[in-house]
């Protein structure tokens, strides 16, 4: 079994980190995913950097901007993750955008994902249709969970055709903006929440953007399996560098 569906049995809130790959410095990424899972997340996304990130806020575009000027290149994060399953034992997931990966070759990326270790992607322009007609067999093939991302804007039809088609577990971004750029959920995220909840869809949800501290942690857990923390995570190993890391993910839980 996938180690995403893995953890999505276990009865516990989860907590996924999302960082850029080769940032701060460029051969931080397996160090950074050691001390993670140390710390006791229980799933990271690993940030592929690109050159146009339309999903992403100020502070992860500024994150890639400078993995990029580090040199980080999908040759590259395939060469720090070449032995990362002697360390690491969590789920992994790769998000990125589409185009580094056709560059690389979608065939020949899923295949060196299944190499590594690499449990499922996050590709924010793939379409679900497109993935569906022309993509799905491959990243089964290779064992692959691609995970696909809605929104308070996605309507009922589209969520459920998202929910047919996913394996593992669906990316509920709690607000239609950027990531980093909410603090705290309101009621109009709040009813988002349980308006999903009540759709009792197959695959469980673990929700992105805005959360940022122990108190919008348990906000957006409350029907939701999980919760995803990036821009938070950023700015923290920004300031305070690797050695921050446990105290974080402490005051998360």
């Amino acid at each position: 079994m996938n180690r995403i569906n893995q953890k999505l049995r276990e009865d516990k809130k989860l907590l996924s980190i999302y960082f850029t790959a080769g940032y701060p410095m460029l051969n931080d990424t397996a160090t950074i995913l050691e001390k993670l899972e140390e710390s006791g997340v229980d799933m990271v996304e690993i940030g592929l950097p690109f050159s146009d990130p339309l999903a992403d806020g100020p502070t992860i575009q500024e994150s890639s901007t400078i993995a990029l000027k580090n040199g980080m290149t999908t040759i590259k994060l395939f060469e720090q993750l070449k032995d990362i399953r002697k360390k690491v034992s969590i789920p992994l997931v790769i998000m990125g955008y589409f185009n580094p990966m056709m560059q690389y070759g979608v065939e020949a990326f899923c295949q060196k994902c299944e190499e590594i270790g690499i449990d499922g992607l996050i590709i924010p322009d793939l379409p679900v249709a497109e993935y569906d007609e022309h993509y799905r067999a491959i990243f089964e093939k290779h064992g692959l969970i691609n995970v696909f991302l809605i929104t308070p804007q996605t309507g009922e039809d589209r969520i459920r055709f998202i929910d047919s088609v996913s394996n593992g577990f669906i990316y509920m971004v709690s607000s239609a903006s950027v990531t980093g750029s909410t603090s705290g959920f309101g009621n109009t995220q709040e009813d988002y929440f349980k308006r999903i909840a009540s759709m009792n869809l197959k695959s469980p949800q673990i929700v992105g953007f805005g959360i940022n501290n122990a108190e919008t942690f348990t906000q957006a857990t409350t029907t939701a399996k999980g919760a995803i923390i990036g821009s938070a995570f950023i700015k923290m190993i920004t300031k305070d560098g690797i050695s921050g890391i446990e105290n974080f993910v402490q005051g998360i839980r």
